[in-house]
């Protein structure tokens, strides 16, 4: 082994690779539309488009709020 290893043209993360889940979900037609539409217009393909807003969402660590109806409510 050296004593030093020069680093100064490395690339950080290069050969990290996240790990991907196959999970079936059910998404309204109009929200996929949606993003097979941004995907035509960017190039992207809509799964990473998806991923990358719910990264986003993620990552501000935002709050979803749910708020029900009053007839929701009680019946």
């Amino acid at each position: 082994m050296k004593k030093e290893y020069d680093f100064t043209k490395g690339v950080r993360g290069k050969f990290y690779r996240p790990n991907k889940v196959q999970k079936t979900i059910r998404l309204d037609e109009d929200v996929l539309n949606y993003f097979n539409r941004m995907a035509k217009k960017t190039g992207i393909p809509y799964q990473t488009l998806m991923n990358m807003c719910l990264r986003k969402f993620a990552n501000e660590e935002s709050e979803l709020v749910i708020r029900l109806d009053d007839d929701k409510k009680t019946g």
